[in-house]
């Protein structure tokens, strides 16, 4: 049996994609509209991580931030309070590297195996079960988890050993966040100069100034202003703040990290946290009294 903790936007839909393989799954979640989304789809409910783990294989987390993952696992009701030796847990989450090869020891200790595997390509891809997967393991461990991520993800890589995938993906997104920090201001500079949106987005997306975040977010973004989210400006906060707490823990000083944290900061104050990323743009936009969209 799976089991499977964490059933929020990303981990509903992954979880969704193991019942879709035909994989026996218990799932476990605070909100319990959540869990009954899963049993409507056949997975059974677990009382508690603990009541979980005594009884499964691979125990599946897809958590908000490191301290939730680690009351989970260590917790009075936790994963490590109920595991038996042997039991395979995957850390889905986006969490600090320290914090997960704290707990990957300490889990074996007890005989079990902890890896982190976050995941990258949004909500849509978790619905498809296209996600990019990246690996901290061992070479041995990594085989044993690659036949339960092909469930989810269709690019599965091993980075290096546990807390290797948790870097790769802090440093992501947090080139990604800057990106996108940049691109909105970078916008809203050509609109107030009297340039239309659309010939911004033509010749740079074809120019050195081109990126992801242009691709990814203009025409479904910012021209429509829709801010539905893919990815939310709380979570793009959440991943750069486990970059600087990462720089801290390393020594380094992460002078454009910290400068973008704020501009999510600044949406967040707003009221835009639970909207996309891209609705960062309009903080740029009400500074300069215009706004970037095709009409």
């Amino acid at each position: 049996m799976i089991g499977f903790i964490g059933l929020g936007a990303m981990g509903a839909k992954m979880c969704a994609n193991l019942i879709k393989k035909g994989h026996q799954v218990a799932v476990y979640d605070v909100v319990p509209a959540a869990v009954d989304g899963m049993k409507a789809l056949g997975a059974t409910a677990a009382a508690s991580p603990a009541a979980m783990a005594a009884n499964a294989e691979v125990v599946f987390t897809s958590l908000p931030n490191s301290a939730i993952v680690e009351d989970t696992m260590l917790g009075a009701n936790g994963i490590l309070a109920g595991a038996k030796p042997g039991l395979f847990v995957i850390d889905l989450s986006s969490i600090t590297p320290r914090v997960i090869q704290k707990l990957a020891k300490i889990a074996a200790e007890k005989g079990v195996d902890l890896i982190d595997a976050p995941v990258s390509g949004g909500t849509a891809g978790a619905e498809k079960g296209t996600l990019t997967i990246m690996v901290g393991a061992s070479e041995a461990l990594f085989a044993k988890a690659k036949p339960y991520l092909e469930c989810i993800g269709t690019k599965i890589d091993r980075i290096g050993d546990v807390g290797a995938g948790d870097t790769v993906k802090l440093v992501n997104n947090l080139l990604f966040g800057c990106n996108m920090a940049a691109l909105a201001e970078a916008m809203v500079l050509g609109v107030k100069a009297g340039l239309a949106p659309r010939t911004l987005f033509d010749i740079i997306s074809k120019s050195s100034g081109s990126s992801y975040a242009l691709t990814a977010k203009y025409e479904n973004f910012f021209s429509k202003g829709n801010f539905q989210p893919g990815f939310m400006v709380d979570l793009e906060y959440k991943d750069l703040q486990l970059a600087i707490d990462t720089a801290k823990d390393v020594g380094m000083p992460l002078l454009f990290g910290n400068m973008a944290q704020q501009v999510y900061e600044a949406a967040r104050a707003k009221g835009y946290g639970k909207e996309d990323m891209s609705a960062i743009v309009k903080l740029a936009e009400e500074y300069a009294g215009v706004e970037v969209r095709e009409q």
